[in-house]
């Protein structure tokens, strides 16, 4: 690890003292049972103390935190947010890729002019990235005075919260934070494109149509986002397995937030978990195998669910 990277300093040590009860409240509110002291000490607060050392400038730092379904990286990101926040008193907004879907009815048009798989959220193609771009744009040119509406989506019910329920971050900020399962992503080449890759892209996409056509959305305004990124965290798993029982467990501390009884009916069983990740496959591959290559700091998590280090600046 290298020096320029603080660990186990009396600056991270001071820093962890006075964060402590603001991470267990955060954990408490996200119904996460059991954190070990570790991820808290020797993850989030590094990373907070790396962050907190950049030099001030006009100009907020776009941090994207990238991995596959389940890695972790919406959850690490809300403690690190916490903690610059709330101690380090920095002015801090952030919203996932999660909240910039197209509608309903957008991807049920594209289900009807390119492929049925496309009615399905999450794959590059089916968020409304230009809406993302116009929340950044707002948020590097506000002066203080300025109100900019933070997109919210609601994965239960399949659509955009109210507008006028959307947060309202005051100002610019020092840091925007954005997490994306496929943040960073580059589109894959076709010269030797593979075929069907799971059940799913065997039974309803064995042509490639679908996929193909994701992956030249990718190659669209993904990059155009993707480009502004100041730091590029990227969250390893040791194999799509785990992103399979990751993305399940997600579902089930979704299930524990939700009080509203007809949102929980809406959460998926565990066999639906399982075919939504397919959809997702072809790229968490690539994102394993390539991007650890040109992201700036990389962890991984083992399969016990531990992250550890093992890029740093």
């Amino acid at each position: 690890m290298t020096k320029s990277f603080p660990t186990n300093t009396k600056f991270c040590e001071d820093l962890y003292t006075k964060s402590a009860s603001f991470l267990a409240d955060e954990a408490n509110k996200m119904k996460i049972d059991k954190v070990d002291e570790n991820f808290f000490e020797n993850i989030v607060i590094p990373l907070v103390a790396y962050l907190d050392s950049l030099p001030k400038r006009d100009k907020p730092y776009f941090i994207c935190l990238s991995g596959g379904q389940g890695s972790g990286k919406t959850t690490l990101s809300e403690f690190i947010q916490i903690v610059l926040s709330k101690v380090q008193t920095r002015k801090v907004a952030g919203f996932s890729i999660d909240d910039i879907y197209k509608t309903r009815e957008e991807r049920e048009e594209l289900a009807n002019t390119v492929h049925p798989l496309c009615k399905v959220r999450g794959v590059p193609g089916t968020h409304d990235i230009q809406l993302g771009l116009n929340t950044i744009k707002s948020l590097f040119e506000a002066d203080d005075s300025s109100f900019t509406p933070i997109p919210s989506f609601s994965k239960p019910l399949d659509r955009h919260n109210p507008k006028e329920t959307w947060k309202r971050f005051k100002g610019r900020p020092e840091f925007v934070f954005f997490d994306a399962w496929c943040g960073g992503a580059r589109p894959v080449s076709e010269e030797n494109w593979q075929g069907p890759m799971n059940p799913l892209e065997k039974e309803e996409d064995p042509d490639g149509t679908w996929s193909k056509w994701s992956n030249k959305e990718l190659a669209g305004d993904y990059q155009e986002l993707f480009a502004m990124f100041d730091l590029l965290i990227l969250i390893t798993v040791p194999d799509i397995d785990f992103v399979y029982r990751s993305r399940w467990l997600q579902e089930q501390t979704l299930y524990k937030t939700l009080e509203d009884k007809e949102l929980r009916k809406k959460i998926m069983t565990e066999e639906e978990v399982y075919r939504f990740v397919m959809h997702y496959e072809r790229l968490t591959h690539y994102i394993l195998e390539e991007m650890p290559n040109f992201s700036d700091i990389v962890l991984t998590r083992d399969e016990k669910f531990d992250f550890h280090f093992v890029k740093t600046p």
